[in-house]
């Protein structure tokens, strides 16, 4: 088959072009602007586009079907031209189900965690020899790319509540239509789609509506109201899930499952939760819960979620993507947890639309206070791309309630550095959490 990808340079679009380039078939691809890592994975696969631009004389009766990726507009030349000539036009969702439509799709949605439950779910049947194709929104130790499209009877995805494409503003995880569904909860995000709580949680919803309608199974976060009202009102099979009892120890955590204790490399309640409910996930394909509670044991986690990028004996370094309240109230409490005798240093980067909106950064209140010294990065640059106001240094201290905000990365750095020499002589952990660049620091440059 030929493929045409426009806007082959997304997380999801250029790791799915890879997929069918590896497959065998003919991809092509086009974007006005392509950023590492996917510009050199590209281009070792011969994908990388000659030049960036739209270039509508791309696109020929011989293209089977297009890919359309939500960073193209409506108005996109190449897009208008591939309506003209009657080509196929695809989203990834509704591609990724037009390649699934007979395995049994599993599908794990959620404001937050997502991404980590995905993970282990996959390191489930991996270990325990189940043959499946997936989709996740991160690259996962031990494979090369975010998407499989084989022959395998099962899929797992990571449902996406964002908008499908230009095209479909709809969510991305109703395309799917799950067999069964994982919902991790729900936080308010993506304010710039979703003005309202209501119609936030109403995303949700629409991917219970539209599950498939043979013997659907949902699993839900037993703390999470939302979804126990959302569940209660359901007419399909639902079961909730909560963490189990845990001890904390040096490498991450233990947990006893009937009479069976389990050394998890991991550790966090939102973390213990989300495994309780992806164990629930792997018995829909006929794996019991010993089994998957035992292939958790050697999970080596995701890129970018409480990834410990540093660990001497004075200093510990963890990098996490979180970006929403909920991500980071649960990472900052899960770090705070697992060092409760280490001096416990944070920063965060306000970065997305959601965490530079004036109002919605007051839901930050209170969400870092558990670590002892506090900063917030931000830089007004992003404020002004997107047509927002710089706020005050001090007014972002308010609403985030602790921390010191600063709009140099580098005086940032300066100060961390200069707590952690200040306490050299105990145990130090310092999380950082962004879902941008830090500043372009990298985790390194915190060692004194």
């Amino acid at each position: 088959m030929n493929y045409h990808f426009i806007a082959i340079g997304g997380a999801v679009m250029h790791n799915l072009a890879l997929e069918l380039s590896f497959n065998g078939h003919l991809v092509t691809g086009s974007d006005d602007e392509i950023f590492e890592p996917a510009k050199s994975r590209l281009a070792a696969q011969g994908l990388l586009p000659e030049n960036f631009g739209w270039y509508p004389e791309k696109i020929t009766t011989e293209i089977d079907a297009i890919v359309l990726g939500m960073h193209a507009k409506g108005d996109n030349p190449e897009l208008l031209k591939a309506k003209d000539l009657g080509i196929p036009i695809y989203s990834f969702p509704e591609f990724i189900y037009e390649q699934s439509k007979s395995k049994k799709r599993l599908v794990i949605a959620g404001s937050h965690g997502k991404t980590t439950s995905t993970g282990m779910l996959m390191h489930i049947l991996k270990t325990c020899g189940v043959d499946f194709d997936y989709l996740v929104g991160s690259l996962i130790p031990g494979y090369d790319r975010m998407v499989r499209i084989s022959n395998a009877p099962v899929v797992i995805i990571e449902g996406d509540e964002y908008l499908t494409s230009p095209l479909d503003h709809r969510p991305k995880f109703i395309h799917y239509q799950a067999h069964a569904a994982m919902i991790t909860g729900i936080a308010w995000d993506h304010v710039n789609v979703f003005p309202t709580e209501e119609i936030y949680q109403a995303q949700f919803q629409s991917l219970l509506n539209t599950m498939d309608k043979e013997n659907p199974r949902f699993f839900w976060f037993q703390g999470d109201a939302d979804l126990a009202e959302m569940a209660h009102a359901s007419m399909i099979f639902n079961e909730s899930y909560q963490a189990p009892e845990f001890q904390v120890t040096s490498n991450g955590v233990t947990v006893k499952i009937d009479t069976h204790a389990f050394s998890l490399p991991f550790f966090g309640e939102h973390n213990l939760q989300n495994a309780a409910g992806v164990v629930k996930m792997a018995e829909t394909v006929g794996l019991d819960a010993f089994q998957a509670w035992k292939a958790l044991e050697t999970f080596p986690g995701t890129a970018k979620r409480l990834e410990k990028m540093v660990d001497t004996e004075k200093l510990t370094i963890y990098r996490d993507f979180a970006h929403a309240p909920s991500k980071v109230e649960a990472t900052v409490k899960a770090v705070a947890d697992q060092y409760k005798t280490s001096r416990f240093l944070a920063v965060f980067e306000v970065h997305t639309y959601s965490s530079l909106n004036p109002e919605f950064m007051g839901r930050y209140k209170n969400t870092l206070n558990p670590a002892e010294d506090v900063w917030i990065l931000f830089d007004p640059h992003v404020f002004e791309l997107k047509k927002m106001e710089v706020p005050l240094a001090t007014t972002i201290e308010a609403r985030f309630g602790k921390g010191r905000a600063l709009n140099n990365p580098q005086l940032m750095l300066e100060e961390v550095r200069q707590t952690l020499h200040q306490h050299q002589n105990e145990h130090c952990v310092l999380l950082l959490m962004s879902s941008g660049n830090l500043g372009g620091l990298q985790p390194e440059n915190f060692l004194v």
